[in-house]
């Protein structure tokens, strides 16, 4: 049994992802939701928004089977998992559909201890625990940032701007505790890392399901290291913008792998104390650099699902960043099955640094017939400008030069092309 076609619903979610992907087969229909989640809707939103994604999901899956896929556990992917105080909010709707089960990704196995040095055995696959004290710690910083702010800074419009964006990271990289347990709770569990099968492969049959990332630090321990600044990997900035950022990563670099101490009631590594040593003492624009390495940690952590059926390639990265992106990259095999995507789901919302270059340029070469009619792949785009980043650092997201090669060379859909009301834009793929 193959589908004949698969029905990708991108949803408006404001700054978030939510995306309902339905394979249709002759003789019933599977879905797969992969994310829900916002950080703001933009203005004009039908109210309730949450709800009313919900509940459409709800209309579309019916009694048909169902399976939902969480990447990371960033709020602006998960916060509509969160079933409400009273249990009658989006989550309690989704968990409602009684999904078959739940992939996220590794790290977030609750069955890992803080303090693990390995990770659990499951079914003969031996990864070594990397992030789960680390992300712990990360959720420590972000509560900092989110009580502290930037203690005496002066309210001039830049650092108004600053304090917007800080606030931003860190509420997006709280831990959003009633939408993680509700992802625990709906269904059985799987926790997947690049290579491994999942039961995506059984869930879709005639679906081929490749996990490229995240990869645990014994496949490639360059996964726990972010780094700032890369000219042939991102849609880049000026250099002297990140000059912190940079200064940072090599701080945060050197102390990555040494113990652990006590900070804000949990145990962090040593540069997780010195993030927060900073944010109390240095000024706004070094501080935002610094939180920016706590909101790249946990993106390193997203999963990467590629699904192929046919001649068709649908590539759902989640926020992945190129630490977790090169695993794939550098791996021949892997590669090649990315040069063949047809359909992509535009990574960390168009930032700048989740498209790695070498992917796009095996996409489309230089010096080649490459746009949109030539190689016919069609780009997602959930995303609102003004929510992340900023224009005068070349940070803002959706990254301007990636939307206009995004135009030039793909069929792009992007949510900033709907009306605030519209909930929805469906793309179909045939098989």
């Amino acid at each position: 049994m193959k589908p004949t076609k698969a029905r990708i619903r991108m949803y408006q979610m404001g700054f978030g992802d939510c995306f309902l992907v339905t394979f249709h087969y002759p003789r019933q229909r599977r879905h797969l939701l992969i994310d829900f989640g916002s950080m703001g809707h933009a203005k004009g939103a039908l109210p309730n928004p949450m709800m009313r994604v919900a509940k459409d999901i709800a209309a579309e899956v019916g009694d048909d089977p169902f399976a939902v896929v969480a990447t990371h556990r960033h709020k602006d992917h998960i916060s509509g998992f969160d079933p409400g105080a009273n249990g009658n909010g989006a989550g309690a709707v989704i968990a409602g559909l009684k999904p078959a089960f739940v992939v996220q990704p590794w790290t977030e196995d609750p069955r890992l201890p803080a303090n693990a040095t390995k990770a659990r055995a499951s079914r003969g696959v031996k990864a070594m625990h990397a992030r789960q004290q680390t992300l712990d710690s990360l959720h420590a910083i972000a509560s900092e940032v989110v009580l502290r702010r930037v203690p005496g800074m002066k309210r001039s419009a830049g650092t108004r701007a600053y304090a917007r964006q800080l606030d931003f990271l860190g509420q997006d990289n709280l831990k959003n505790e009633r939408a993680v347990r509700n992802l625990m709770e709906m269904a059985s569990n799987e926790y997947a890392h690049a290579g491994r099968k999942t039961r995506l492969g059984r869930f879709l049959p005639g679906v081929a399901v490749d996990v490229l990332g995240p990869p645990t630090i014994k496949q490639y321990e360059d996964v726990a290291r972010q780094r700032s600044i890369d000219h042939d990997q991102f849609w880049h900035l000026q250099a002297a913008a990140m000059r912190a950022q940079d200064a940072g990563s090599r701080k945060r670099a050197a102390g990555l792998a040494a113990g652990t101490r006590h900070v804000s009631g949990r145990f962090a590594p040593p540069w997780a104390r010195w993030c927060v040593r900073a944010m109390r003492s240095e000024n706004a624009e070094q501080t935002l650099a610094l939180v920016r390495i706590l909101d790249s940690a946990m993106n390193n952590t997203s999963l990467i699902l590629l699904f192929r059926c046919g001649k068709q390639s649908l590539l759902f990265p989640g926020d992945a960043q190129i630490e977790n992106w090169e695993y794939a990259l550098n791996t021949p095999a892997l590669r090649k099955k990315l040069k063949s995507v047809s359909l992509y789901k535009v990574g960390h919302h168009g930032s700048l640094n989740a498209t790695p270059k070498d992917l796009w340029r095996d996409w489309f070469p230089k010096g080649t017939r490459t746009r949109a009619q030539e190689r016919k792949m069609v780009s997602l785009l959930s995303t609102m400008g003004g929510k992340h980043g900023d224009a005068d650092t070349r940070t803002e997201v959706p990254r301007t030069k990636l939307v206009r090669a995004l135009k030039q060379h793909t069929t792009l859909k992007s949510t900033e092309s709907l009306k605030p009301a519209v909930l929805y834009e469906d793309v179909e793929i045939a098989f």
